[in-house]
C-alpha cells in the first residue's frame, strides 16, 4: 500500500509558492527604510551669520540650535544648558562625531559662549553653522 502511494505522487509536479517569502521581502524593506537615521536638525528655522571661509562637514554631526529668544533646542525639542554636556556625552559615546551649533545672529554671545562650553567639555569637536549651509571652526 506503501508502495502505491508513493508511486502515484511520483507522476504529480511540485511547485513552491513564493508569495510568502515576496511579503516578508517586502516588509523587511519597509523595516529597514523606516529605522534608517537621517540627518538630525536643530527643528527650529535661525537666521545664521554670514562668514568668509567655510568647511562642509559630516552628515552625522550633532545639531545643535539656539533661536533668536536664546532657547536652545536638538532634534525639534527644546533642551537646557545643562543637557547639552550630557547630550554630547552619549552621542560621542555612540560614535565619533562633531557638534554644530546653529545660532540665530540675533543672540548675545553669552548663551552661544555657554552652549559652546558646554560641548567642548563633553570633549566635541564643535563648529558653527552659517548663512551658506557650511560650517566654520570655532
Amino acid at each position: 500500500m506503501i508502495k502505491e502511494l508513493l508511486r502515484s505522487g511520483d507522476d504529480e509536479k511540485v511547485d513552491i509558492n513564493l508569495s510568502p517569502m515576496i511579503d516578508c521581502v517586502f516588509i523587511l524593506l519597509i523595516f529597514f527604510i523606516l529605522t534608517t537615521v537621517f540627518l538630525q536638525e536643530t527643528g527650529i528655522e535661525v537666521d545664521r551669520p554670514e562668514t568668509s571661509g567655510s568647511v562642509p562637514l559630516e552628515q552625522d554631526s550633532i545639531m545643535i540650535g539656539i533661536s533668536s529668544d536664546e532657547r536652545i533646542f536638538h532634534g525639534g525639542r527644546e533642551i537646557s544648558l545643562s543637557a547639552v554636556r550630557p547630550l554630547v556625552y552619549r552621542a560621542l559615546a555612540a560614535e565619533r562625531a562633531t557638534v554644530i551649533i546653529q545660532a540665530d545672529k540675533a543672540i548675545g554671545l553669552d548663551i552661544f559662549a555657554k552652549v559652546y562650553g558646554e560641548a567642548k567639555t563633553a570633549g566635541a569637536e564643535v563648529y558653527f553653522s552659517t548663512d551658506k549651509l557650511a560650517t566654520a571652526e570655532f
